[in-house]
């Protein structure tokens, strides 16, 4: 498909992977004169269950326009498909990028992830285990792997069992819902939960990593990302936990413009400049 100029920034829809249920888009997000920039697997939120490529737009373009690459994928959802396919397809779409990824003005070491929500536990979980051959099932053309050179996760799901447990307990019925529609029982919340990988010890990348999270997030548990940030830590993990005060759940997407908003779109171009910087 044609790019579309906005700005300083080209902007296409791509399909990078067509299942028997229908093809799954990319939109990529990238700036005119582009060299050796870094490239992000960008991948929505939406308790599993919703939403879109187009959700994170307002955080693709910001970093697109601070000179990176990005490509803000779909992925299949409930009931087409449910853990661990949607992972699959997360997989895809990173050794996707990498394989393309000198042809947008990057380069494969150059790739990295950012996740919002549920977008964020799926990012995570495919990026601490990019060899898992569930999540690797789809045969992709050349021979680089689903590893991430480094990751941005905002307000991420990270411990789904432990989300699950709040909402059953305050009958959050439309996050009970999607609990049940994405996930098969409670025992692959716990197998496919990044939090509590890492406290079963399994061996398992850790990207430098960065976190963003409000404050008031009433849709997690106000201790998850502490403690995921510490149990990653203690793992040889490198996480810097960025804590928005006042904040709730989505708040950069939902209202952009306010300070708290423009200040972790800062915060998270910076980590990326920084981490690319690193490995050129």
């Amino acid at each position: 498909m044609d790019a579309k100029v906005f700005d300083d920034i080209l902007v296409e829809d791509v399909e990078y992977y067509r299942h028997a249920t229908g093809p799954l888009l990319a939109r990529i997000y990238r700036p005119k004169h582009a060299v050796s920039a870094a490239a992000l697997v960008s991948l929505h939120g939406g308790r599993w269950v919703g939403e879109s490529r187009l959700s994170n737009a307002v955080i693709d373009a910001a970093l697109a326009r601070a000179g990176a690459v990005v490509m803000a994928i779909d992925v299949r959802k409930p009931p087409v498909a449910r853990y661990p396919e949607p992972i699959a397809d997360v997989n895809f779409a990173t050794r996707w990028l990498k394989q393309h990824a000198e042809e947008f003005g990057s380069r494969p070491e150059l790739v990295g992830g950012i996740g919002t929500s549920s977008g964020g536990h799926q990012l995570m979980t495919s990026a601490m285990r990019p060899a898992d051959p569930r999540y690797a099932a789809l045969s992709c053309s050349g021979e680089h792997d689903a590893s991430l050179a480094y990751l941005v996760v905002a307000w991420p799901v990270i411990d789904p069992l432990a989300r699950y447990k709040m909402v059953k307990a305050k009958g959050m019925t439309g996050y009970l819902d999607a609990h049940h529609a994405y996930w098969p029982d409670e025992e692959a919340m716990a197998e496919g939960n990044p939090a509590l990988i890492l406290q079963r010890g399994e061996p398992v990348l850790l990207p430098p990593t960065l976190y963003i999270q409000g404050a008031a997030d009433a849709a997690l548990p106000s201790d998850m990302a502490d403690n995921f940030a510490a149990a990653c830590r203690r793992a040889g993990g490198m996480l810097d936990l960025k804590k928005f005060e006042g904040q709730g759940h989505t708040f950069v997407t939902k209202e952009p413009d306010t300070p708290a908003s423009l200040a972790a779109v800062n915060v998270i171009k910076e980590f990326v400049r920084y981490r690319a910087a690193l490995l050129r």
